[in-house]
């Protein structure tokens, strides 16, 4: 069994690539893929720690993209993470929510709820800063509970304390990937909002454009949405993917390869993955 959605200490993962590595292996998983947000920085050491225990490390990267009325992520796997145009795709995505951060943290301020930037920066512990880590700031200052709480009430799309921020259109998230020599997946399709029929003619489109496949196994997936998202890959003609979204200590009812216990990806899906590689 694999899995090709965790997140390390790059972006907002509670584990660093190793303990992931480590996780993976007490797991008996044979490939894992790194697909931190908007940052490729976790996958040397990722790739290095997985040849050390002989499971295969996969170079992965999770994109936030321009999309309303939802939310989507473009997943991508076998990327030259050394390609110029890719990093600089990234580090604009980077410098936009790093922007963002700010904003959120004058708002919240205004709301009087003072955090500082010093002390979400050494939560997060990379040069990967979100909303996340503004979450556990405000837990650790007792402003809220929990990070359902905190979405809820501030932090999530229209709330209080919201800020949009700068995205690839989704047509520069696939193209970048595929030009460092990648596969562009389409990451958990429920969070678009989208009525089957609506998400139907969105995939159609994004099929045209270069998408190459589509998250089916996944934590948050029932049978219905399984069933709804193999019905389209299957009339597009992509390949169906899948992982845990595994981030640690974020969300500890998701265990990696597992998800929560519902998530089997055969070891087969990466062997159709890389027959898309151009």
């Amino acid at each position: 069994m694999i899995d090709l959605h965790i997140h390390s200490t790059f972006s907002d993962g509670s584990l660093s690539p190793e303990e992931l590595v480590t996780l993976a292996a007490e797991a008996k998983l044979s490939a894992v893929a790194l697909t931190d947000h908007d940052t490729t920085d976790g996958v040397p050491r990722f790739i290095k720690a997985c040849e050390n225990v002989g499971i295969e490390g996969v170079v992965g990267v999770e994109i936030s993209v321009d999309f309303e009325p939802g939310t989507m992520h473009m997943l991508g796997y076998f990327m030259d993470i050394q390609n110029v145009a890719l990093q600089s795709a990234l580090q604009n995505v980077k410098d936009g929510r790093e922007k963002r951060n700010h904003q959120i943290l004058k708002k919240l301020c205004g709301l009087g709820m003072e955090l500082n930037w010093d002390e979400v920066a050494a939560l997060a512990g990379s040069d990967v800063i979100g909303r996340p880590h503004i979450v556990q700031a405000l837990i650790a200052r007792g402003y809220v509970e929990t990070k359902d709480e905190a979405f809820n009430n501030f932090l999530g799309k229209g709330k209080s304390a919201y800020v949009e921020r700068f995205r690839l259109s989704i047509r520069e998230g696939m193209d970048c990937i595929r030009n460092a020599g990648g596969v562009p997946v389409l990451a958990h399709p429920f969070t678009l909002g989208l009525s089957f029929g609506k998400l139907r003619q969105c995939v159609s489109a994004m099929a045209k454009d270069g998408l190459q496949g589509i998250e089916v196994y996944y934590s948050m997936h029932n049978n219905k949405l399984r069933s709804q998202y193999m019905s389209l890959v299957k009339e597009f003609s992509l390949v169906a993917t899948g992982g845990s979204d595994f981030h640690g200590a974020m969300n500890p009812s998701i265990r990696i390869g597992r998800g929560f216990g519902n998530v089997k990806v055969d070891d087969s899906v990466l062997v159709r993955l890389r027959k898309c590689i151009a």
